[in-house]
């Protein structure tokens, strides 16, 4: 299997040559992909998030404007981007690493309970911490309308952003949500920028010999 990131202005190039060869085609919303198929054999190309798809077709015109949230153990990024800009972007931050064991709060409920007075203390500022993201994406939503949302949380923070007393304001099933397809490091503003390069490239992954039009199409780059 070969595997390329192409930037915005390639993947126009290459999906717009790919469509002349006749392959099966259709668009995937969930993953921001379109699928190409020929005789039984598959591939897929993830688009930019920046490149807006209408009736199965790239709609260049368009200029998509999405949220990015980030979320890990103690840190958040949220982020308001329009194309390739960012408009606005923040880093949250909260007390819920246990001193010594290194291992974060939520997991440790799960095994010792909450009664000294330091886990009470951790357990609060999560909570507080969850409230304060959802505070501020409810703002963005407020403020923007957005196509779509690039979202990475690692599983065992789900139920307490869902949870907040300040609710999330999107359901788990929103079909904006574009779950990051990469690995997550602890989010800062820098993760953040680093996930926005990631998401504005294509990535384009096939079988040259099952494929080898598109392998020429490649080499003509």
């Amino acid at each position: 299997m070969e595997h390329h990131f192409l930037n915005r202005a390639s993947t126009i190039d290459v999906i717009n040559s790919i469509d002349e060869l006749g392959l099966t085609k259709h668009y995937d919303f969930e993953k921001h992909a379109f699928y190409y198929e020929k005789e039984g054999e598959q591939f897929q190309f993830r688009l930019p998030i920046t490149l807006g798809v209408k009736n199965d077709a790239i709609d260049e015109m368009h200029v998509v404007k999405y949220l990015m949230l980030l979320v890990q153990t103690g840190s958040s990024a949220i982020g308001v981007f329009e194309g390739e800009e960012c408009l606005e972007h923040k880093v949250l931050s909260a007390y819920m690493v246990r001193k010594k064991q290194g291992k974060s709060q939520i997991k440790h409920l799960k095994t010792k309970g909450k009664s000294r007075a330091g886990s009470r203390v951790r357990l609060a500022k999560t909570l507080e911490f969850f409230e304060l993201i959802n505070e501020r994406v409810t703002r963005h939503f407020d403020e923007n309308e957005f196509d779509r949302i690039a979202f990475s949380c690692s599983k065992i923070l789900m139920p307490f952003l869902y949870g907040s007393k300040i609710p999330t304001p999107f359901e788990k099933k929103d079909p904006k949500i574009f779950r990051i397809p990469k690995h997550l490091h602890q989010p800062n503003f820098e993760v953040m920028l680093g996930m926005q390069r990631f998401l504005n490239m294509g990535e384009l992954i096939f079988d040259p010999l099952a494929f080898p039009e598109v392998k020429e199409e490649i080499n003509h780059l």
